[in-house]
């Protein structure tokens, strides 16, 4: 059977340095940081008081106030990154197959606001006056309801779903919606992750793990992947989705295609429920399976865009990962960790780096790694290596690659080439 080209012909995104993909990109070219004190709820009890939080969010430019209600933030979230990425892709949905053309979204934890509320409401209440839910509570906390929403929104028949292994959730979404186009099961996949759960159960859950950091005073600058100093990730929240497309298709509407999805990659590490390998055998398995898929070698790969969630072990971990899979290449390399900027979007992590990784393959520049410090310099990390620090960097970008590793040892890569005939 001969595999089906799949190209990317639409993006859209809602993340904390920006509401639309452009703006996103712009505001990572100039090294901006959307880490700020928490607004979403009172945060001044908690050990980490800051995130990087969507600003000036309106969700009526996407669907209507009273469907909104029925919504997760997330979900809203959602709805809003695919709408972009459908009116960018210039996809006419009166003349689509609406029967080949589906939706998978990762998720990684879901409507954690709408749950938390609602057991609220009822701790506080339901002794007195019995339980009182709302009967939008489940289908608002629902992990897989976004990609329902967005196939009710558009009509689209096929297959519709969302993946969820935590920070791996929207790669292997994206892995997936490519496999079903590559298999000639769709002609079209809008794919992407989503997630929202800046609220006090997720800030105190992540913060009694130990795994966000504490510089209160520094928010912006708290995000430093590869630096001695790093002391957790800063969480994030937002939403972006791809449109994935059959490339015959594409090219017999006269899309426009920003790059063609070349292979995907999965593996476990295997080894703990919350870190990563020390030596990244889980994080070289699955950059192998990704190259093995696209059929590309080590040094097709020009940019990495790493998980690099400024963790004390993962950073280190990563590292090992990427000498070993790509040697002496690995110093040719520019990689960056754009978490830098936009803070961890757990299971929406993906589909951001993602979609940047697709505009350093259209536009032949790498977003940067920023705040780090020349003097803040951990030995275990090999600083001849190119992290793209604090500034991006032009050059020829043939192909990249993006890493997504999650709790439970899930990893997920996925590659991005240059579309050529």
């Amino acid at each position: 059977m001969e595999l089906k080209r799949v190209v990317v012909t639409g993006i859209g995104a809602v993340s904390p340095l920006g509401n639309t993909a452009e703006e996103t990109w712009q505001r990572m070219l100039e090294g901006a940081s959307g880490a700020a004190p928490i607004t979403h709820f009172d945060a001044k009890d908690f050990k980490a008081q800051f995130a990087c939080e969507v600003k000036d969010f309106d969700v009526t430019k996407y669907i209507d106030r009273k469907e909104a209600r029925k919504m997760d933030l997330y979900c809203q979230y959602a709805v809003a990154s695919a709408s972009m990425a459908v009116e960018d892709s210039g996809l006419d949905m009166e003349t689509l197959d609406k029967n080949r053309a589906g939706v998978v979204f990762g998720v990684g934890i879901g409507g954690m606001h709408t749950f938390e509320e609602e057991v609220s409401n009822y701790a506080l209440t339901g002794e007195k006056l019995g339980p009182k839910f709302s009967p939008f509570f489940v289908p608002k906390m629902i992990a897989d309801i976004c990609s329902g929403h967005i196939s009710i929104k558009y009509g689209l028949h096929g297959p519709n779903y969302v993946t969820s292994s935590a920070c791996a959730s929207s790669t292997n979404a994206l892995a997936d919606a490519f496999n079903l186009i590559r298999l000639g099961k769709a002609k079209v996949m809008v794919s992407g992750g989503a997630e929202a759960a800046i609220f006090p159960a997720g800030v105190g859950g992540f913060t009694a793990m130990h795994a966000l950091s504490t510089r209160n005073d520094d928010p912006q600058h708290a995000s430093r992947p590869f630096s001695a100093s790093r002391d957790g990730f800063v969480m994030a929240e937002g939403s972006a989705c791809l449109i994935l497309e059959e490339l015959e298709h594409a090219k017999a509407r006269g899309a426009k295609i920003y790059a063609e999805m070349a292979g995907a990659g999965m593996s476990a590490d295997a080894h703990h429920i919350t870190a990563s390998h020390p030596e990244g055998l889980g994080a070289k398995l699955v950059m192998e399976n990704a190259l093995e898929d696209a059929e590309m070698k080590p040094e097709d790969i020009d940019y990495i865009n790493v998980h690099g969630t400024s963790t004390p072990v993962g950073d280190i971990s990563e590292v090992k990962a990427i000498q070993a899979v790509f040697g002496e290449h690995a110093y040719k390399l520019n990689i960056s960790s754009t978490k830098s900027m936009t803070g961890h979007l757990l299971g929406a992590a993906g589909a951001l780096e993602a979609m940047v990784s697709v505009l350093a393959v259209k536009n032949d520049i790498i977003p940067p790694t920023i705040n780090h410090e020349e003097e803040d310099k951990d030995p275990e990390i090999d600083y001849n290596l190119n992290f793209t620090f604090n500034k991006p960097q032009q050059r020829t970008v043939r192909a990249a690659l993006s890493n997504t590793f999650g709790f439970g040892g899930h990893n997920a890569c996925a590659i991005f080439k240059k579309y050529a005939e």
